[in-house]
């Protein structure tokens, strides 16, 4: 990747069991193909194990790509906890942070997920990203409105609200295509 060049990152979520595992699938691999061709350099990284989230793991991966100030990481689900953890623990300057129907609940008597999900968010990401955008949608489960109202409470940003997008699975959006995301990315 050249100097000051735009970069970006795409985190996946984590599913509730290997059978769920869908690495590029939902919107990621569209996103991808579509910033490729807009000349922005692009990875979507598998996380081993997402089942059982792991954020040693998702660490391990995130840090095999460059992220930096023309960065721009995305994360859906799980992967936005993940990437907040880190920007807070790393202190790490990126140009945009994008958090598609970022979670923080952990499931009931679900160690793993507790241990992943918990942690104070560091309000202070928002002096080292240039943007932040959340998005949601009107029937998504009660859970992820409440995810996305502690990290937006914590971090500010932009709040994109569409109708009928649920948790932005392909099941819940209908379609593998998603506008949205890349005109915030493109903006």
């Amino acid at each position: 990747m050249t100097k000051g060049m735009k970069n970006c990152i795409i985190i996946h979520g984590c599913p509730s069991s290997p059978e769920d595992l869908v690495y590029d699938g939902h919107w990621i691999s569209w996103t991808k193909q579509e910033l490729i061709a807009k000349g922005i350099a692009t990875e979507a990284p598998h996380i081993p194990t997402p089942w059982e989230p792991d954020y040693e793991k998702f660490k391990t991966e995130l840090e095999k790509q460059t992220a930096d100030e023309n960065t721009i990481l995305i994360g859906h689900s799980c992967g936005c906890a993940f990437l907040v953890r880190w920007l807070g623990e790393t202190k790490r300057k990126i140009h945009k942070l994008i958090l598609v129907a970022p979670w923080k609940i952990p499931g009931a008597d679900d160690e793993g997920r507790e241990k992943f999900y918990t942690y104070p968010v560091d309000a202070s990401i928002k002096e080292r990203v240039d943007s932040i955008t959340l998005f949601t949608s009107n029937n998504e489960v009660e859970d992820g409105k409440k995810s996305l109202h502690i990290f937006h409470e914590a971090l500010g940003g932009t709040v994109i609200d569409l109708p009928s997008h649920g948790h932005y699975t392909l099941d819940d959006m209908g379609t593998d295509e998603f506008p949205e995301l890349l005109q915030a990315v493109l903006k």
